[in-house]
């Protein structure tokens, strides 16, 4: 697979021209993501994440932090996305049945 180097250490480009971290299939979006949900520090995202190095995390975030625009309209569209198709795949047979025990409203 041809990644394309950036200014960045540890950010490569991958095929489509999205940052991942090099070395691994990891994307950047995917670290920044890790900390906004969890509100997690680096070291934290270090912890759940074992297989990077601390560089690469803060590598990461340097990237999004120079290319804010690009990556949150990246996350917004992953996320719409993501909201389209639980809305067209409705409500799954258990979530129906625990409704039907009265255990789900």
């Amino acid at each position: 697979m041809p990644y394309t180097a950036t200014d960045y250490k540890h950010i490569v480009l991958n095929e489509h021209q999205v940052p991942i971290l090099e070395g691994s299939t990891m994307k950047v979006i995917e670290v920044v993501m890790a900390q906004r949900a969890y509100g997690w520090t680096p070291e934290e995202i270090h912890i759940n994440h074992r297989n990077l190095s601390m560089s690469q995390i803060y590598g990461a975030l340097s990237y999004y932090w120079d290319h804010k625009p690009e990556l949150d309209a990246t996350i917004d569209a992953d996320l719409q996305a993501a909201k389209a198709m639980q809305a067209e795949a409705g409500e799954s047979p258990f979530v129906a049945r625990l409704k039907a025990q009265g255990l789900l409203t």
